[in-house]
């Protein structure tokens, strides 16, 4: 069950999986459009419900964000074993509302227990990511990107739509730095609508540089790379310490909930990531960019960092909740 929005058939698409569109609207604090809400959420429940009288699944799990909501509560009205994925370390507001309705919560850290009620059903089984993230080499990947083997590389990336205020900081900071560190290369994923600006400042200033606009092969991506520059999205930061990838996080900064700092501060306090705050300016971004990349061109310090960041790793995420579904059905 997802939104209707053209994005999810995109992402599912490529996964190949059944596609159930719901009327459902992310919950406002609007008054005004609340019987919009409501009358939404009432057709996405009795959607589910018809569904799952027609089907019965043996438990229900929900992946977080509002979609999840009228699935799991109409599950949970019918007496079938609920889940929610909460990989965040701050739960949002769908999450919160459905965890008193779910039989297990499973958060990515020990740190979220905090945020729910005491308790509640809470285990730290960590982040399902794709089992290619744990089984990529760094000889594939420097392959599939064509890098140089005796070199290091940085990747940058500002997750699926690129982020623009980090692709200009890049541009300013990468020249010094590739200046005082030759022996380092560059993959930079931009997003697609800032490939062709990004490309042509490289060029204009006689740079070598890997861009691209995104790139299938993320889990190669990740195995090529020393360092990695990105937001702090849960997926990601779950993707990075699986890898063990020392990392400089420069969280999203207009989330009114700021839960990508968040995220961000689990790994810098563990020892495995820099915090850069993005200032959305470039050329504020630039010199505190380029203050990070300098520190990690230390190799005991990456190596220091990718060592924390394995420790925070739980790559066998999906298994275990697969195996609570399990159980739950066999029960």
């Amino acid at each position: 069950f997802t939104t209707g929005r053209p994005l999810d058939a995109t992402l599912l698409g490529r996964a190949g999986w059944p596609q159930t569109p719901q009327p459902v609207r992310p919950f406002t604090l609007l008054p005004w459009r609340w019987p919009t809400f409501l009358k939404a959420w009432r057709q996405s429940v009795r959607l589910s419900r018809t569904a799952f009288e027609r089907t019965r699944p043996a438990a229900v799990l929900g992946l977080g964000g509002y979609a999840a909501g009228p699935p799991v509560a109409a599950a949970r009205a019918m007496g079938i074993p609920t889940a929610i994925l909460n990989p965040d370390a701050r739960p949002g507001r769908a999450n919160r509302f459905l965890a008193s309705r779910a039989d297990l919560i499973v958060t990515q850290w020990e740190v979220s227990r905090r945020h729910f009620r005491h308790g509640a059903p809470v285990q730290a089984l960590g982040c399902p990511i794709r089992p290619g993230f744990v089984s990529a080499t760094r000889e594939a990947g420097l392959k599939c990107f064509g890098l140089d083997p005796g070199r290091c590389t940085i990747l940058v990336t500002g997750a699926s739509q690129g982020a623009r205020s980090i692709n200009r900081a890049l541009l300013i900071a990468w020249p010094q730095f590739a200046t005082r560190f030759p022996g380092w290369q560059l993959i930079h994923l931009t997003g697609a609508d800032d490939e062709h600006e990004t490309k042509a400042a490289y060029g204009a200033a006689d740079i070598e540089a890997h861009v691209l606009p995104f790139t299938h092969d993320m889990p190669l991506a990740l195995a090529a790379a020393d360092v990695v520059v990105s937001r702090a999205g849960a997926s990601t930061l779950a993707e990075l310490t699986a890898t063990g990838r020392p990392s400089i996080l420069m969280p999203y900064p207009h989330h009114r909930d700021r839960h990508q700092h968040a995220n961000a501060q689990v790994l810098v306090d563990s020892g495995a990531a820099l915090l850069v705050e993005d200032q959305v300016d470039a050329g504020q971004n630039a010199p505190a960019l380029l203050a990070a990349l300098e520190q990690l061109a230390d190799a005991a310090m990456r190596a220091r960092m990718s060592e924390a960041a394995r420790r925070l790793a739980r790559p066998d995420a999906a298994r275990s909740v697969a195996q609570w579904l399990a159980e739950r059905a066999r029960a």
